[in-house]
């Protein structure tokens, strides 16, 4: 939703923004590439086009089970996630967001028919909703009133969680796409210091975990429930910041990848993951460090997930905030610019930088589909530079081919005491007798920017499987991203352990910083089975491809899968059998003094500031080789790569 992270005026709180980390900053960023060609796309109003459940990815694209892409075209229902300011009496609509007291559940079930909603959504020319929910409301148990629900008698009697459930199957009934967006841990509007700024925040990330498992277990008999957008806008609270890999208990890149692999394990593994960047570090003031890194962390740490061709990237953008600007006036605001200031260029530059550059740089370990699942504006808006930056960031989404969702869809123009009143940010807003107004009504200037980006060319049809990259990282943990591994047990207790998903064998291997690359693969033996190697049994006499050094090759017909670390030694390599036939000839790839990669880096860099060794494309990797001499680093040095068989 829009936020705004509020000055934090604590004196105490002043001294400790001085320890904050931000993320490294990314490397200088070519230009978006052009969007490919493609057929006239449908127009807005127009069905849901056909589409098949589940839905994954191929590299920038969502596809459906066809492989067809599917193009989020999506807006936000929100409501379920509450909507009280946080002060005074919750009873009183004004202590709620615009006036508008949604009793926990998605806004208009009161004032609208369901079915002439989701007409409307159609109208719009949406194919899917994000709709989003608080850990609150999968626990509260007292029914909403009825007034909540008065446009929707059937509703009556019903839990906010039992009226999601219904809102859900409507939408899904209808053709619609389905992503749950775990929005806010408590039923307060986003965003200050309320309790929500981390999942975190108010519980444990086991708890938010088991909420997640828990809801994705409810709809995993709902083939169009196709993801789990894992938390919104994730923030600074008064003492601290989140962050992206430093291991502790605010990391969210770790927290969102094991979340991740438990929904994926635990209760459905057709989901899309939906992992939205970091949305605020620091203290809003001049001269202390402050920004929104949004995506530029995953750059240098991605996510590889236990069930491949699942990650979602999301980012939100508004006019009034920026890349260091928190959307704050006054008190709080700061001299950065606003992304309403930028020209055009600029803000395209911004975006890629922060965002695109995760789908346009294609081939990479981060390379996924990103999905801008908040952006809008209000339809009483005058200004001229938040007019513009709607215009130019519509644009951008359209010129680059991306998967969106308005914030938001549904709000009321009048109170229910028939004031003047509610959300002018919303497309379609409905009086307290059900009569809309919004950008599919004249007199919305939104109207135009809005239908030219409903129905903007995108590539349609069949995407081609290419291959996929993964980064696997032991900095705080093991990284076991292997169903099959995982199910034979830990097979080097003590040590820090990292294995591809299956599917995948190793790529590359840094020689510090225990990170490494896998690459999509065909040749694991479907049977499963792996092989520990500790020692050089498995080197053949004559076949000293390190002189000197250990040699850790896996047995004739087996490929490296995984590795293993104990501090910087090499403790194990993980070999699995092939499902054809491996030889080939070999060759010894060194990275202990330099990179030792292919031309073009395929996969990207996936141990920044490390060197790297890496097999070609036609090759796999079957052997690590390391030394223990002293003054030597005991970490990998080298690595031995075979020719893959014909076809």
């Amino acid at each position: 939703m829009r936020s705004l992270v509020r000055v934090l005026v604590l004196l105490s709180v002043l001294l400790l923004a001085g320890g904050a980390v931000l993320p490294a900053a990314a490397p200088a960023l070519a230009a978006a590439p052009a969007p490919p060609a493609a057929p006239p796309a449908r127009p807005a109003g127009a069905d849901p086009e056909p589409w098949t459940p589940p839905l994954s990815t191929r590299g920038r694209y969502v596809v459906d089970a066809r492989g067809n892409r599917f193009r989020l075209r999506s807006g936000n229902w929100d409501g379920a996630q509450g909507s009280w300011s946080g002060s005074g009496d919750i009873a009183d609509p004004a202590n709620h967001h615009a006036g508008q007291d949604s009793h926990g559940i998605p806004l208009g079930l009161d004032r609208v028919p369901l079915p002439t909603l989701l007409a409307d959504f159609r109208a719009l020319g949406l194919n899917s909703v994000r709709l989003p929910f608080s850990n609150e409301m999968l626990h509260t148990t007292a029914p909403v009133p009825d007034a909540a629900v008065a446009a929707n008698p059937a509703l009556r009697g019903r839990t906010p969680l039992q009226v999601y459930d219904d809102v859900v199957a409507a939408l899904t009934d209808a053709g619609f796409a389905v992503i749950l967006n775990n929005h806010t841990g408590t039923t307060r509007w986003c965003c200050g210091l309320d309790g929500n700024e981390r999942w975190n925040s108010t519980r444990s990330t086991a708890q938010w975990a088991d909420d997640w498992v828990f809801l994705a277990r409810r709809y995993r008999d709902n083939p169009r429930v196709v993801g789990a957008d894992l938390y919104n806008e994730v923030r600074r609270d008064t003492w601290d910041d989140p962050n992206w890999g430093l291991g502790d208990g605010h990391d969210w890149q770790a927290a969102s990848e094991e979340a991740a692999d438990r929904i994926l394990t635990e209760a459905n593994p057709n989901l899309l993951i939906v992992v939205e960047g970091i949305n605020w570090t620091g203290i809003p003031a001049d001269g202390l460090p402050h920004g929104r890194p949004a995506l530029t962390p995953a750059r240098t740490l991605s996510h590889t997930l236990v069930v491949s061709n699942k990650l979602v990237y999301s980012a939100h953008f508004y006019g009034y905030t920026g890349p260091h600007h928190s959307g704050a006036t006054g008190l709080g605001e700061t001299h950065d610019p606003r992304y309403q200031d930028m020209s055009r260029p600029e803000l395209e530059q911004a975006l890629y930088d922060q965002a695109f550059f995760v789908s346009a740089e294609t081939g990479t370990h981060f390379t996924a589909p990103v999905w801008i699942s908040e952006f809008g504006i209000g339809a009483d808006e005058t200004g001229a530079a938040p007019r513009t930056w709607f215009q130019n960031m519509t644009g951008y989404l359209a010129a680059s081919d991306a998967d969106f969702a308005y914030w938001p869809l549904v709000g009321w123009s009048t109170t229910a005491q028939g004031a003047p009143g509610g959300d002018s940010w919303a497309m379609l807003r409905y009086d307290n007798a059900g009569r809309r107004r919004g950008v599919l009504d004249t007199g919305d200037w939104r109207t135009a920017p809005w239908t030219a980006l409903a129905t903007a060319a995108g590539r349609t049809g069949p995407v081609p499987a290419t291959p996929a990259w993964y980064q696997l990282s032991t900095d705080h943990r093991d990284q076991n991203a292997s169903l099959l591994t995982r199910a034979a047990g830990d097979w080097d207790s003590g040590a820090r352990k990292a294995v591809c998903p299956d599917g995948a064998r190793l790529a590359g291997l840094s020689h510090t910083g225990g990170r490494g690359l896998c690459s999509t693969s065909d040749l694991r033996a479907p049977g499963g089975g792996q092989t520990v190697v500790r020692d050089e049994r498995y080197v053949p006499a004559g076949g000293d491809w390190a002189g000197g050094y250990t040699k850790l090759q896996c047995p004739a017909g087996q490929f490296l899968t995984g590795y293993s670390l104990r501090g910087d030694r090499v403790s194990a390599a993980l070999c699995a059998p092939g499902r054809v036939p491996l030889a080939g000839a070999g060759r010894t790839v060194w990275f202990d003094r330099g990179d030792a990669r292919p031309a073009g880096d395929p996969g990207g860099d996936y141990a920044w500031g490390h060197f790297k060794g890496q097999c070609l494309p036609s090759e796999y990797a079957a052997g690590i080789a390391f030394t223990a001499r002293a003054g030597f680093r005991p970490s990998p040095a080298s690595l031995l790569c075979r020719e893959l068989p014909a076809g």
